[in-house]
């Protein structure tokens, strides 16, 4: 599964991104409104963004989860370019606010489970958004939530499972536990 995880986040990062005005969150086009097209894509980046805030503070919070979280987040980075943004450097020591409330309080566990439900959440939104994209913007938003939908199971199984040596920051192994995760 993370092979194709992987080979998803490569796809993405290989779109052209949409440089013309009102393609980013908070630009507008003629009249005050998105055109579909722009909409699509800035309402995925400001989700993009506030995701990677997310694991941000995740590995702020909780030192020991950053190698694993490190991967992630680089395919959260990957996506915000895939949308025409520019994805913050990794900076666990100064993440968002907004994005800090859930994944630092509590346990790694508990960290790990609310990243896991974001990235569920944003998979489902995103899957839902593509039956009505224009077909380009489509097609992206459904590689995105497919590889979101990844994480949200690399994420779900260790959280509801034992963590050992060997799986920290491996989570490419070929190997699918299914403790848990999948119960979507």
């Amino acid at each position: 599964m993370a092979a194709a995880v992987a080979a998803v986040g490569t796809g993405c990062s290989t779109r052209p991104a949409d440089t013309s005005p009102g393609a980013t969150a908070g630009g507008t086009g003629k009249g005050g409104a998105l055109p579909p097209e722009a909409a699509v894509r800035a309402r995925a980046l400001a989700d993009s963004r506030e995701l990677i805030g997310r694991y941000d503070a995740a590995s702020a919070a909780h030192p020991s989860l950053a190698a694993r979280l490190r991967p992630l987040r680089a395919e959260v980075a990957r996506h915000i370019e895939a949308f025409g943004g520019t994805a913050p450097a990794a900076s666990p020591a100064a993440p968002s606010p907004a994005a800090s409330s859930g994944a630092s309080s509590g346990t790694a566990a508990q960290a790990l489970s609310a990243l896991a439900s974001a990235e569920r959440a944003l998979a489902d939104r995103r899957a839902a958004a593509l039956l009505t994209a224009p077909a380009e913007q489509a097609r992206l938003l459904a590689s995105v939530a497919a590889a979101g939908a990844g994480h949200a199971a690399l994420l779900g199984a260790k959280a509801s499972g034992k963590s050992t040596a060997a799986q920290d920051g491996n989570h490419s192994s070929g190997q699918d536990e299914d403790r848990g995760g999948s119960g979507s």
